[in-house]
């Protein structure tokens, strides 16, 4: 048995001085190279411009991390408070770091840092893909939406492509002195916090989501003639002698008859999903719970007052917004409150802040994205968005 278990660690040991050395081969080769130098404008590449779209809306990537922090997906829900700091920090990294191998700057401990990042990344995309639980990664923010599985397979590339790096590093070589490469990669941390500081006391300078200026909502929210549509699976469940027996349909037509059996409930399972319109979660709920949205598209001058959470809001903010308000009354617009938090709760505020305008109840998912500002504005005329702004932006609003 002994000898056995010698003569595998010999062939193992064997097969791995083979995979050495024919990977030094390769790697001495032009075309190992080629393909160093492919991986490492593809790594660079990647996670700046990666970087950059999540850096443009960092606030947006935290409520990414917020959503993974969640007690039913990681159950690390102590490190909620601190996902808008961990998302400036890791997308900013995620730039110099690019920035970094593009330059071939500190090599080593550049890769090991992108081999780190990537492992992490990677964990939680299969995570999320195999137990279904962040249907949206955020890798590209609103710039490109991806699948669970196609964020996965977007890490194991890259992944790949890392380990490519770390197998032809010596041809990982700098243009220029390590001073210049040091003095872009100081340059380009200073406006990476720079750019970050204007858009969390802003807005995105480039704005992805279905609520950008110039929309339409009830044309976002509408459904094309040839639109497809979800195939869903039905599953009537019955009891038979004290055991539960499935009978599958692909519509809600007549019940199917079992035969002895007592029937229990129906389950319903999305099997392909149909179109969903770009702005497909948005009412407006008033006081009898009935939704006015259609109503309030068509307001000749309407301001719409986002306060997403009380729990959350920037209470300087409210301050601003009883001006600007004030001041819109006085310009002939209609002004509302949309929110997601306790009705009676805003009424005591508006009561405090001796707002002249009410509050209307609308999904909290929803208002997040129509403006990333707590509070924030949205300025429509019969249902298009003329305008909208960070509380910050509000004195720069001319009516």
């Amino acid at each position: 048995m002994e000898n056995t278990g010698a003569e595998k660690d010999s062939k193992a040991a064997k097969i791995w001085k083979l995979i050495i050395k024919y990977k030094v081969i390769f790697f001495d080769t032009i075309y190992g190279k080629i393909l160093t130098l492919l991986s490492q404008i593809f790594v660079g590449g990647l996670f700046i411009f990666s970087g950059f779209i999540k850096l443009n809306d960092p606030v947006g990537f935290s409520f990414k991390l917020t959503d993974y922090f969640a007690k039913d997906v990681l159950n690390l829900e102590f490190l909620s408070p601190y996902a808008l700091w961990f998302a400036v920090f890791l997308v900013i990294l995620e730039v110099v770091l690019g920035v970094m191998i593009l330059l071939s700057l500190f090599k080593k401990p550049v890769l090991w840092s992108l081999l780190g990042l990537i492992v992490f990344f990677t964990f939680l995309t299969f995570y999320s893909a195999y137990f279904d639980k962040v249907t949206d990664c955020g890798c590209f923010g609103d710039f490109w939406k991806l699948t669970p599985w196609e964020s996965f397979t977007k890490d194991v590339i890259l992944l790949a492509a890392i380990l490519i790096l770390f197998m032809g590093i010596k041809h990982i070589k700098p243009i220029v002195s390590q001073k210049i490469n040091i003095a872009i990669t100081a340059v380009s941390l200073v406006a990476c916090i720079f750019f970050g500081r204007h858009v969390l006391n802003h807005l995105p300078v480039f704005d992805f989501r279905a609520y950008k200026i110039g929309t339409n909502i009830m044309e976002g929210m509408s459904y094309p003639p040839d639109a497809k549509k979800d195939v869903v699976e039905y599953t009537w469940v019955f009891d038979v002698d004290g055991e539960e027996v499935g009978v599958v349909t692909e519509t809600l037509g007549e019940e199917p008859k079992v035969e002895g059996g007592t029937y229990k409930t129906i389950r319903s399972e999305v099997i392909e999903k149909g179109y969903e319109p770009p702005i497909h979660d948005f009412y407006i709920e008033n006081e009898e719970r009935d939704n006015v949205v259609e109503a309030m598209m068509e307001e000749e001058k309407l301001v719409m007052i986002i306060v997403y959470s009380l729990d959350k809001v920037d209470e300087d903010g409210l301050f601003v917004v009883k001006a600007f308000t004030d001041r819109a009354i006085e310009a002939g617009y209609k002004v509302i409150g949309l929110s997601s938090s306790d009705p009676q709760e805003l009424k005591d505020l508006s009561a405090t802040m001796q707002f002249n305008f009410d509050f209307y109840n609308t999904d909290g998912t929803a208002l997040k994205t129509t403006v990333r500002s707590n509070p924030g504005v949205l300025i429509l005329e019969k249902g298009v968005i003329t305008g909208k702004a960070h509380y910050n932006d509000f004195d720069n609003i001319k009516f």
